[in-house]
């Protein structure tokens, strides 16, 4: 969970920064203002594009997690079933 909350932070630091950036050097490019709206909406553009990619490869990496944690409960359930089969007929053959 830890790791998930810091790469939340991380993208929305990249997020901030990108957005500033790009107003900055919007702001204080010397364009006219049809050419500056078009700056602004392709940038805007991208930046959802690259955000739409890191939330789809954040998903598909929590996906893979939780597939992993999964498999690891369904082996750990047979290991605990093969575990009482075990000691069951261990204390079945003890009494007779």
């Amino acid at each position: 969970m830890d790791n998930l909350e810091a790469t939340g932070k991380v993208i929305g630091a990249l997020v901030i920064g990108a957005i500033a950036g790009a107003t900055l050097g919007i702001l204080f490019a010397p364009d006219k203002g049809s050419a500056t709206r078009n700056k602004i909406s392709g940038g805007a553009r991208d930046l959802a594009d690259d955000l739409k990619q890191k939330m789809k490869d954040e998903a598909a990496a929590l996906r893979k997690k939780a597939e992993d944690l999964e498999e690891m409960a369904k082996e750990k359930m047979d290991d605990l079933a093969d575990n009482f089969k075990h000691k069951t007929e261990e204390a079945s053959k003890a009494h007779k």
